[in-house]
């Protein structure tokens, strides 16, 4: 199993630290590649597709999948759940590329948070060191704040108002579109937390700075 953080540490995007060599390694540039081979995936987001898209989100569907049995194996579901409803979401949206080859682009516009956590990740590292009266660490928090709105809120705004087209239907759109009001909902939440532990810190209690690197 991998090494874990304490259970009662949790970042502000879903990653913890035992992912992050995993899938900043490869997904940030597969994203990108998947989008500038196939433009098409940006606006025909339902029936484009193309092969590295394609298997980027298997791959990332099966990263989902190992890391939701290495929680429960690892007998810390209780502690990161927030990590298991996230992971079931995700997987729940990806198999609708896998298995009918439909929303791949949506898939692939997801996956483009990971540009954004290679900079929670730094930040993240550096808690971990003690290290935020760093220069370094004083410029990366507002470099995370450009990224979560460039690769987070902005292409999540952009997919939720294409989902919208489906509400009241009974298609496969409309479960994804509930999928997606939920994680709308969860990169809000990390959206505060980032902001009340780097800019409020004083509105963070102090068993939190304590307890936990990435809560915010």
């Amino acid at each position: 199993m991998a090494c874990r953080e304490p259970p009662s540490s949790h970042t502000c995007g879903c990653i913890r630290p035992s992912q992050n060599f995993l899938r900043l390694e490869g997904c940030p540039a597969q994203a990108e590649r998947g989008v500038w081979q196939t433009p098409e995936l940006l606006v025909e987001i339902e029936t484009a597709w193309s092969l590295s898209g394609y298997l980027l989100v298997c791959f990332s569907t099966g990263y989902f999948i190992h890391d939701t049995a290495d929680i429960v194996v690892s007998g810390q579901a209780r502690a990161s759940w927030e990590y298991l409803v996230h992971h079931v979401m995700a997987m729940g949206a990806f198999f609708s590329g896998i298995f009918w080859s439909k929303f791949v682009g949506g898939g692939v516009l997801t996956l483009l948070v990971e540009v954004s956590n290679i900079f929670l990740t730094i930040r993240m590292m550096m808690k971990i060191n003690n290290a935020q009266d760093h220069l370094l660490y004083r410029i990366n928090k507002y470099v995370n704040l450009v990224m979560y709105f460039l690769f987070r809120l902005a292409p999540q705004a952009y997919l939720t108002y294409f989902f919208l087209r489906y509400a009241g239907q009974r298609t496969l759109g409309t479960f994804l579109l509930g999928i997606l009001l939920m994680l709308d909902i969860m990169i809000l939440i990390y959206f505060s937390r980032l902001l009340r532990s780097d800019f409020c810190p004083d509105r963070v209690p102090s068993q939190q700075h304590k307890d936990k690197f990435l809560t915010e």
